[in-house]
C-alpha cells in the first residue's frame, strides 16, 4: 500500500507535538531518502521549535565526513547496514542541538541491489541523547518512490513510537 504525502505530513505533524512537549528536537541524516524525512517535517508549521537540521549524505564519504561513520564500518559491512545506520545516527546527535536522531540507508532503486542486499531493503537507526542506539532492516516493495516513501513513513512512526 503506498504512502501518501498526506500521511507522511500527518504523521510528521503528531511526531512535533510529541517532541514539542517533551522539549526535545530532531535531527536525521539521510541516505536513500534523500532529504525527504527533512522535507516532510519541515511542512509541518513550526516545525523549527522541533526540527534542528537534516544530513542527507548519500557518498559514503559524505557519511565519514559529516557523521563521523568509520572507514572500517563501511568496508566490513557496507553503508546499507545496521552498523552504519547506527554509526550515522550517533553522528547526528554528535553534529546537532537535537536530542533525537534517525538515521536512514538503504536501496531504493531500481538498480544497485544484490542477494544479500536487494532493493527495497533499508536500514534504521535511532538515538535518543542518553540511551542505547537502536537499529532495525526493513525489505519495502515497490518502485523507487514507493520504496522512499514507505521508508519515511515506517520512519516518522518508529520515532513516534520512542517519543514518550
Amino acid at each position: 500500500m503506498a504512502v501518501t504525502e498526506t500521511e507522511l505530513e500527518a504523521l510528521a505533524a503528531e511526531l512535533g507535538a510529541a517532541l514539542q512537549s517533551q522539549g526535545w528536537q530532531l535531527a536525521a541524516a539521510e541516505s536513500c531518502t534523500g532529504g525527504w524525512l527533512a522535507q516532510v517535517v519541515t511542512s509541518v508549521a513550526g516545525s523549527s521549535v522541533w526540527f534542528d537540521r537534516g544530513f542527507v549524505t548519500y557518498s559514503n564519504a559524505s557519511k565519514q565526513d559529516m557523521l563521523d561513520v568509520r572507514s572500517e564500518t563501511l568496508l566490513q559491512f557496507g553503508a546499507v547496514s545496521e552498523e552504519t545506520a547506527r554509526e550515522m545516527a550517533q553522528g547526528v546527535l554528535a553534529h546537532s542541538a537535537a536530542q533525537v536522531a534517525i538515521a536512514i540507508t538503504g536501496i531504493a532503486g531500481p538498480s544497485g541491489g544484490s542477494t544479500e542486499k536487494p532493493v527495497g531493503m533499508v536500514c534504521f537507526a535511532w538515538a535518543v541523547s542518553g540511551s542505547p542506539c537502536a537499529s532495525t532492516t526493513h525489505y519495502f516493495a515497490g518502485n523507487r518512490r514507493e520504496v522512499r516513501a514507505a521508508s519515511v513513513g515506517f520512519a516518522l512512526r518508529q520515532l513516534q513510537a520512542l517519543v514518550p
